[in-house]
């Protein structure tokens, strides 16, 4: 997994050091980054690497990326909304809507230290410019106005106004996950996400990858119910998929499972490399002394997503009306990425590699999933 979530230059860098937590069955791509200045800290996923690309005019993925991970974490702000703020602000500042002087922070030198300290600060303590931040973006585009609005279209998850990542018009099985859950719900879209990267490193021939086409199909269909789960060319078997998905991560956080090792969908050192999905519900056992296979625990879990829905109904939600994605999804192409997969490859057919570039998600085909994702649910409209 090393080779999937963290760029080879860093993973080859003589400041990190691969370090796993306390008692880890697993290993992931957690590591510990020591500093120029001597600083010392947690290097692992997005909180890594936010500002590693705006900080190359900088330097070479210097230190700047790391002190901007460490600095959002001493104020206590998410990066998730951080990175979606900066891409707004750079937005704006592009079009002519914002200024360094009119705004009291540093835009001409966003990637800079100077900056990233600046903008944290002033949103942490509520100061000038940063109160309005401090409101949530949607909030500050408002009171802006039109122009700056303008520059929110189109690539923001509007439930959170934070970062969209592997979203519907890829992962057609994150569409329904999207639509019912009322915050990010990442550990979710990782069960979609991480065999793919997998299987990324297989169709890339990189040494050592092991889950290739017919591999992935048979994960999809041991832990998410049949192998359409991980077929992005149909919409088929994807309502199942989600409701598998959510009763088994609602159960697995309950139990405190990391999120990179749970559920163990794949085994490098094994003959057909696939997992077992019952092992969450024997640990369970094996801990608490209470027998408990694998549909009792996602029965569990299905019941704290129900109690959770009930709340969510309770404060306002407008069930299917509610259950809904961005217009975006439905009408705007997906567009090229910069990212470690450009053209969205995914598994097809069969296993075969195709493209979702251009791709959006059908709106008839997104209503028919629900109608089958709620029969699947026992949710009564």
């Amino acid at each position: 997994m090393w080779s999937s979530y963290v760029p080879e230059n860093l993973a080859l860098n003589q400041k990190l050091k691969k370090t796993a937590c306390y008692g880890c069955i697993d290993g992931c791509t957690r590591a510990t980054y020591k500093a120029a200045n001597g600083d010392t800290g947690k290097y692992l996923c997005f909180a890594a690497v936010f500002y590693a690309d705006p900080s190359k005019q900088y330097g070479e993925w210097d230190d700047i990326h790391f002190h901007a991970g460490r600095i959002c974490n001493d104020y206590g702000l998410d990066v998730l909304s951080i990175v979606t703020i900066m891409g707004w602000l750079a937005k704006c500042y592009r079009a002519g809507v914002l200024r360094d002087e009119t705004i009291g922070i540093p835009l001409s030198k966003m990637g800079s230290l100077e900056f990233i300290q600046t903008l944290v600060k002033k949103i942490s303590q509520r100061d000038g410019f940063g109160d309005m931040l401090a409101q949530g973006i949607f909030k500050a585009a408002e009171e802006l106005g039109h122009a700056a609005t303008e520059q929110l279209k189109n690539w923001i998850y509007p439930r959170t106004g934070t970062a969209y990542p592997y979203e519907p018009r890829i992962y057609i099985t994150n569409s329904l996950t999207f639509a019912t859950e009322p915050r990010l719900p990442m550990p979710q879209l990782h069960e979609v996400a991480f065999p793919v990267h997998l299987w990324w490193d297989w169709c890339n021939k990189i040494d050592g990858a092991y889950v290739s086409s017919d591999v992935i199909r048979s994960i999809a269909k041991k832990f998410l119910g049949s192998e359409l789960a991980l077929d992005f060319s149909t919409y088929a078997g994807k309502a199942l998929a989600a409701k598998k998905i959510q009763d088994r991560v609602y159960a697995k956080e309950c139990l405190i499972l990391c999120d990179f090792a749970w559920p163990m969908m794949d085994v490098k050192h094994s003959r057909e490399h696939v997992g077992d999905p019952s092992l969450p519900s024997k640990v369970f056992s094996a801990v608490t002394g209470r027998e408990m296979d694998e549909q009792g625990l996602d029965t569990v879990g299905e019941r704290i997503f129900n109690l959770q829905r009930a709340i969510f109904i309770r404060e306002g939600h407008k069930g299917r009306a509610g259950d809904c994605l961005p217009e975006f999804d439905h009408t705007v192409p997906l567009p090229s990425s910069t990212g470690l997969n450009p053209k969205s490859s995914v598994p097809g057919k069969e296993g075969e590699a195709i493209f979702r570039e251009g791709a959006v998600v059908d709106k008839g085909k997104f209503e028919k999933m629900k109608d089958e994702y709620y029969q699947l649910k026992g949710i009564v409209l």
